[in-house]
């Protein structure tokens, strides 16, 4: 597993996703013990980003995701689907050196 790890909320709580490897396939990593895991790959796609510093609360999650959003409000580009929180940073890290990001997928 690699960063990020990112989620987006559904209906039933949230996906959580994680990143692997290039050398890895569907058919080469091992399958996963728990039935709540699916391993799937996700098509290319265009996404617009904003990456922000500090703690993983909610507040700065929809601070950021309100920047994100008017940026791309503001130059008329249109997306679609759940925004996806991506965290790169172990929870032990100082919060002023973590990488976060919100990405959302372009129409």
């Amino acid at each position: 597993m690699t960063a990020p790890v990112a989620q987006s909320a559904t209906s039933d709580g949230y996906v959580v996703q994680f990143a692997m490897p290039r050398e890895w396939t569907l058919e080469t990593l091992p399958e996963p013990t728990d039935p709540r895991v699916n391993l799937r790959s996700i098509p290319a796609r265009t996404l617009a980003v904003i990456t922000y510093s500090g703690t993983w609360s909610q507040a700065n999650y929809e601070e950021n995701l309100k920047k994100l959003q008017d940026a791309l409000a503001g130059a008329g580009v249109k997306w679609h689907g759940p925004p996806v929180w991506a965290r790169y940073d172990p929870p032990w890290k100082p919060w002023f050196w973590r990488r976060n990001e919100i990405m959302v997928e372009l129409d």
